[in-house]
C-alpha cells in the first residue's frame, strides 16, 4: 500500500515553528521536572513495596485511614489496577523492631488456633523470619500448610520426612495484613506482591541506568558517522535528546495526574526509553538514507528542495508503520494492566515525538548547519 504518492509538503519551510515549539515542549517540562520533580520508584529509591487485592471494590481512602499511623513511617498508598487492588509503599526495608514482637505474637496466635498447646521452641530468628521446631514432622508439615492458607508466608524447612522446622517469614506485609484483616471485615484480600530493594542497590541500578541511555546515544553517534557523514549523526542524536528530553517532561507533568496511569521511573520504563530510541534513530535512518539517495541523483539540486523531497517520500512509510504501531501500543495501554501501562504510555508519545523529530529535528538541524557554513553535502 502507498499513501501520499504525490505528496509535496515544504516541510522546512516551517522548521522555526517547530523549533518553537519543540522549545515551549521542553522548557515546560523542564520547569515541571524541577518543581515537581521525576518519581522514582522502588527500583531506584529503595523501601518495600506491597500490592494487596481485596475481594470487593475498595475505597483508597479507608484503606489509607486504616494504615495511618501503624508504625511504618509514612505510607504512600494508592489504587492499584481496578477498584479492588491497591499499592502501598514505604522506605522501610523491614519491619521495625518495636513492632517485630506483635507480628510474633499475631503467629503465636495462628499456630495455638491450629494446635493449642503444641509443643514448639524458637529455632533461628532474624529481622525477616523465624524458624519454629515442632516435636515430630507431622506436627510440622501440617502446621505450615495451615499457616500458608491462612496467608502467612510459611513453609517447612527442608522436603526430608524427618524435618520438623517451620520457617516463617517476617515483613511488613504482614504487619499490613494485620491491621486491616480486622479493621476491612467482610473484605477479605490477599498479598499479592511484596518487592523490597534497599537504598544502596537502587543507586546503583540509577547510576546504571543512566549509564546504559548515555552509551546507547554514544554509540548510536559513532555508528552514524561512519554511515554517514558526521553533520547527519550528529543531527540524529540531537534529535534522540530532543525525544529523551521531551518524554521525560512529560512524566514529570502528568505523574498523578491520570487516573489508573502511574508514571514512576522503574527499569521497566527505562527499558521503554531504550526501547523509544532504538525505534526513534530507525525512522531517522530511513530519511536519512532516502536523502542520502537523492543527493546522490542530483548532486546540484537545491539542498533544501532535495530535504523535503526524501521527507516527502518517506511519509508513506512512516505514517503505516508508525499507525501501525501506535495501535498496536494503545491497545496495550488500555487494556494491558497497570504494570505494562506506564511502558505502553512512553512508548505511545515517544513514537509519535520521535517520527516528529526525525522530520523537524534532524532533517531540519542538518539544513541549518549546511546553510549557514555553506557546507555541500557530498557522499
Amino acid at each position: 500500500m502507498r499513501l501520499f504518492q504525490n505528496l509535496n509538503i515544504d516541510f522546512l519551510s516551517k522548521r522555526k515553528l517547530f523549533y518553537i515549539l519543540s522549545l515551549a515542549i521542553f522548557v515546560i517540562g523542564l520547569i515541571n521536572v524541577v518543581f515537581r520533580g521525576l518519581e522514582f520508584g522502588i527500583d531506584f529509591k529503595g523501601g518495600s513495596e506491597v500490592v494487596l487485592q481485596f475481594e470487593k471494590a475498595i475505597e483508597i481512602s479507608d484503606v489509607r485511614s486504616n494504615l495511618t499511623n501503624i508504625g511504618l513511617g509514612d505510607l504512600e498508598i494508592k489504587t492499584f489496577g481496578d477498584e479492588r487492588g491497591a499499592l502501598i509503599r514505604t522506605e522501610l526495608q523491614e519491619i521495625p523492631s518495636e513492632l517485630y514482637p506483635k507480628v510474633l505474637n499475631t503467629i503465636d496466635k495462628a499456630i495455638e488456633g491450629i494446635y493449642p498447646s503444641v509443643p514448639k521452641k524458637i529455632s533461628e530468628q532474624t529481622v525477616n523470619s523465624i524458624t519454629y521446631t515442632f516435636d515430630n514432622p507431622d506436627t510440622a508439615s501440617v502446621i505450615a500448610d495451615k499457616l500458608f492458607l491462612s496467608g502467612f508466608q510459611a513453609g517447612t524447612v527442608s522436603e526430608e520426612v524427618d524435618n520438623k522446622d517451620v520457617i516463617i517469614r517476617v515483613g511488613i506485609s504482614d504487619w499490613i495484613k494485620e491491621n486491616l484483616k480486622e479493621k476491612l471485615k467482610g473484605n477479605s484480600f490477599q498479598v499479592l506482591r511484596e518487592d523490597r530493594v534497599g537504598p544502596k542497590v537502587g543507586a546503583e541500578l540509577k547510576q546504571n541506568a543512566l549509564l546504559a541511555i548515555f552509551f546507547s546515544l554514544v554509540v548510536i553517534l559513532i555508528y552514524l558517522g561512519f554511515r554517514f557523514k558526521f553533520i547527519f549523526a550528529f543531527g540524529a542524536v540531537a534529535a534522540l535528546f530532543h525525544d529523551v528530553l521531551i518524554t521525560l517532561g512529560l512524566y514529570a507533568l502528568l505523574y498523578d495526574v491520570i487516573p489508573g496511569l502511574n508514571l514512576e521511573i522503574s527499569l521497566t520504563i527505562v527499558a521503554a526509553f531504550l526501547t523509544l530510541i532504538g525505534y526513534s534513530i530507525n525512522d531517522t535512518v530511513i530519511v536519512f538514507d532516502r536523502v542520502r539517495e537523492t543527493l546522490k541523483l542530483h548532486k546540484n539540486g537545491n539542498i533544501k528542495d532535495l530535504i523535503n523531497q526524501s521527507i516527502n517520500r518517506t511519509m508513506s512509510r512512516t505514517i503505516l508503520t508508525g499507525g501501525t504501531t501506535l495501535l498496536t501500543v494503545l491497545v496495550l495501554m488500555i487494556f494491558g494492566g497497570e504494570v505494562l501501562r506506564a511502558f505502553a504510555f512512553t512508548l505511545f508519545f515517544g513514537i509519535i515525538i520521535g517520527t516528529y523529530s526525525s522530520i523537524f529535528v534532524a532533517s531540519a538541524f542538518v539544513y541549518d548547519y549546511a546553510e549557514k557554513y555553506k557546507k555541500k553535502l557530498e557522499f
